[in-house]
């Protein structure tokens, strides 16, 4: 995890705007390694809906990737 990342999430508070449900059944299938095209398929949605939920789930959370956004999933409990 970059410095930058680390020292702004370095505190137990969870620093991000909530998650959705979906947006929670998406990241658990992020961090336990699905792609796009798998978490699709597994939600029964479009690959694009997929993709706008990561894309959500990266601004609420204030990560630059789905790697970051795993990474605070597991830290903070969310997964």
């Amino acid at each position: 995890m970059s410095s930058t990342l680390s020292s702004q999430y370095s505190t137990n508070q969870r620093p991000f705007i909530p998650l959705s449900d979906r947006e929670q059944e998406v990241l658990s299938l992020v961090a336990e390694g699905h792609n796009n095209s798998e978490i699709a398929r597994q939600l029964y949605v479009s690959p694009n809906t997929v993709k706008t939920h990561v894309r959500g789930i990266l601004n609420k959370l204030g990560v630059k990737n789905r790697i970051q956004a795993a990474i605070l999933a597991v830290r903070y409990g969310l997964v």
